[in-house]
């Protein structure tokens, strides 16, 4: 049985890597591009959106 190869482009440099249980570091190419992504993280260069409603806060935050 045959297996094609997954490639993937590592989201940090843009490699072209295998997307497999043998990478350690899918989706990244290497520990040194995952170090970068987690800095970005870290650093708040990346973030999830959302929408916070005043309800939300406790009464305490909202006078």
């Amino acid at each position: 049985m045959t297996q094609n190869k997954r490639l993937v482009a590592c989201p940090t440099c843009k490699k072209l890597v295998e997307f497999s249980t043998l990478n350690a570091y899918r989706p990244f190419c290497s520990k040194r591009c995952e170090m970068i992504d987690l800095g970005a993280w870290a650093n708040e260069d990346y973030a999830i959106p959302a929408a916070e409603k005043d309800n939300d806060l406790p009464d305490e935050l909202t006078q």
